[in-house]
């Protein structure tokens, strides 16, 4: 049952209610009932028609604008991603690139990187290049190394990295929520996760 099935017939129920309540403690009290009603005029059940007929479609819009407009999570981006120990490269060959998680996953002498790869310059997507062995931005030419580091460009600072584990089958997982994402300025060593598979 959609959302707003549930409220039309909470409205709906709620409504009934009232009246059986209302009529019961009328009935209790000894007060005598409301009067029938006359006959409507032709007048007043056009009106009360196309009032009614105008809230329905109202409201179907209004329930179609809010069902268009919520958000929803698409892929695999922002949860924990798990790559295989086969997918994983080896070192300095080229970077494993995951687009539902949208990280490269880079093999240096020191270990394993998932770098996202998200230019921090502007947060275009930046390719690897495989004939320069670089990571090269397409929008504003900025340059990274393998590992992340800046070497040219108007980009600040090294790409960003996500947090990643290893299991004890080389197995990796990528926790790619970008408000975990980790800011540095350049590769350090301590940067990279050993990897011995």
């Amino acid at each position: 049952m959609t959302p707003l099935a549930k409220t039309i017939a909470g409205v709906a129920g709620g409504w009934a209610a009232s009246r059986a309540f209302g009529l019961l403690s009328r009935l209790q009290a000894g007060v005598p009932g409301p009067k029938p009603k006359k006959l409507q005029t032709r007048r007043a059940f056009t009106r009360n028609a196309t009032l009614g007929a105008v809230g329905i479609v109202v409201a179907e819009i209004t329930g179609g604008f809010v069902f268009l407009l919520w958000p929803k999570k698409t892929g695999a981006f922002g949860g924990k991603i798990t790559v295989p120990a086969l997918s994983i490269p080896k070192v300095n060959a080229t970077p494993f690139r995951d687009i539902p998680g949208k990280f490269f996953i880079v093999h240096t002498e020191d270990g394993l990187e998932a770098l996202y790869w998200k230019c921090v310059h502007l947060g275009c997507t930046v390719p690897w290049i495989e004939g320069e062995h670089h990571f090269h931005c397409p929008c504003h030419g900025s340059v990274y190394l393998y590992n992340g580091t800046r070497i040219a460009g108007p980009a600040p600072r090294a790409l960003d990295r996500f947090p990643l584990t290893v299991d004890d089958k080389g197995n990796v997982t990528v926790d790619t929520n970008p408000n975990g994402k980790i800011e540095r300025h350049e590769y350090t060593p301590k940067d990279a996760v050993p990897y011995k598979f």
